[in-house]
């Protein structure tokens, strides 16, 4: 029984302790463990180490290609829960690449924790495995609107997207590079009677100047439709590195 992770350095899980830097829980302490594979391939993904190995010709605008031995490690579940109950925080954020795609060996592993909450970030296209779905305290769904390079039958499946929206643990947060981006998201927000609330913009990028930059007209906008901002505070405390 067993997990596919990210690595830090070539043999070494990302499993880490930081701040929550993004959405709902933003500041918080946690516990993160990033799992390996993605179903989708954005083209400006800050975390293309997780699926874009060898091999694989998906698009991205860094068009590089990761060695998948050096960026990829098989764990036993048992390893992987000791490993994050051995940080001593009260909450995990289990991310990726996408963390539903190992929905059954993750409540498998999550099951062997003890006095934490869970929350689990996913692009939306994955239902979460009937295992998993109770031991969820928190879903940070992320789906991915037209400039991610994505075609949209693949990013955006109606169906999963409704139940999504049912869900109250559910918080979405879309990622916006432009403003022209916020239209996409206001038609999802009424076609799947999404509450506000419960909707999230956080400005696309890598670094602490360009999210400043889109900050400056975002945050305004969010303003004007009743919606969440949401910050990328890891970028600007320990910029666009792993394990942070």
């Amino acid at each position: 029984m067993s997990l596919t992770l990210a690595t830090t350095t070539p043999g070494e899980p990302e499993i880490f302790a930081s701040l929550q830097g993004e959405g709902a829980s933003i500041g918080r302490p946690c516990a993160f463990v990033r799992l390996s594979r993605c179903n989708l391939a954005c083209t400006w993904c800050d975390t293309a180490y997780t699926w874009r190995f060898e091999g694989d010709n998906r698009p991205h605008r860094d068009d590089r290609a990761f060695e998948r031995k050096a960026n990829q490690l098989v764990l036993d579940e048992a390893d992987v829960a000791a490993r994050i109950m051995a940080l001593g925080q009260d909450r995990l954020v289990v991310t990726g690449g996408e963390p539903l795609l190992q929905g059954a060996a993750l409540a498998r592993m999550i099951a062997l924790l003890h006095g934490i909450s869970v929350e689990v970030e996913t692009n939306g296209t994955v239902a979460p495995h009937p295992d998993l779905d109770p031991l969820v305290s928190q879903y940070n769904v992320s789906p991915k609107l037209k400039h991610s390079g994505n075609p949209v039958d693949s990013a955006l499946i109606p169906e999963r997207l409704a139940d999504w929206a049912s869900k109250p643990q559910a918080w979405f947060k879309f990622v916006i590079a432009e403003p022209e981006d916020l239209a996409e998201v206001l038609a999802l927000q009424t076609r799947y009677a999404i509450p506000g609330a419960r909707i999230m913009l956080m400005p696309e990028g890598t670094g602490s100047d360009v999210i400043r930059a889109r900050a400056r007209w975002l945050a305004p906008l969010a303003l004007e439709h009743g919606l969440r901002f949401t910050d990328r505070l890891h970028i600007h405390l320990y910029g666009d590195t792993r394990g942070t």
